[in-house]
C-alpha cells in the first residue's frame, strides 16, 4: 500500500505545471538566496503529512544576516505547542539548530538555484532528510522530509507571502 502513495507523491513533485514565462525567466535570474528571502507559509491542505497528524500551521521566515541566511520556522503542532527553531541556512556547512529536541544541526546543499537538500542531525545521529523545491514562479515551495529510522514521508506546500 505505500509504494502507490510513494509513487503518488513523486508524481506530484516532479510533475512540471506550465506558468508563466517572463516569470519563469525572471525567477531563473535570481539566486538562490534571493528566491529563499522572505516569508513562506504552510499550506496545510495541500500538504501530506504521512503518518500524520499535520502541524496546525508553520510560517518559515528567511532574512539575510551577518553571517549569512538566517532561519526562523514557527511551528504549531496538531496539540498547540509551538516550537520556534532558528538555524543559518547557508549551503555546503554544517550550523547548529535551536529550538527543537529532535535534531540539533544541519547541513544544507544547493542543488540548483531552486532545489537544496538538507540533512539534520542530533548528536551526529541522522535524523532526516529534506529536499527543498522552490517553484519556478518563485511563490511556491515543497519541502519532502524523510527519516530513515521512522516511516515518515512528508510533502509541506509552502505559499510565498507578498511584501
Amino acid at each position: 500500500m505505500r509504494a502507490p502513495v510513494f509513487v503518488s507523491l513523486l508524481l506530484v513533485v516532479t510533475t512540471v505545471v506550465p506558468g508563466n514565462r517572463a516569470a519563469i525567466a525572471q525567477s531563473e535570474s535570481h539566486s538562490p538566496e534571493e528566491l529563499l528571502v522572505g516569508t513562506w507559509v504552510l499550506d496545510v491542505p495541500a500538504s501530506r503529512y504521512l503518518p500524520g497528524p499535520p502541524p496546525r500551521g508553520e510560517i518559515r521566515s528567511y532574512a539575510r544576516g551577518a553571517q549569512g541566511i538566517n532561519g526562523i520556522i514557527k511551528r504549531t503542532h496538531a496539540d498547540g505547542h509551538v516550537e520556534t527553531i532558528e538555524y543559518l541556512a547557508n549551503s555546503d556547512q554544517e550550523h547548529m539548530v535551536t529550538g527543537t529536541p529532535e535534531y540539533d544541526a544541519v547541513k544544507l546543499r544547493q542543488i540548483d538555484p531552486f532545489t537544496s537538500e538538507a540533512l539534520l542531525t542530533h548528536g551526529g545521529a541522522i535524523f532526516g532528510s529534506a529536499t527543498r523545491i522552490i517553484g519556478r514562479d518563485g511563490k511556491s515551495m515543497r519541502i519532502i522530509f524523510r527519516r530513515p529510522d521512522a516511516d515518515v514521508l512528508n510533502v509541506a506546500v509552502y505559499r510565498k507571502q507578498e511584501k
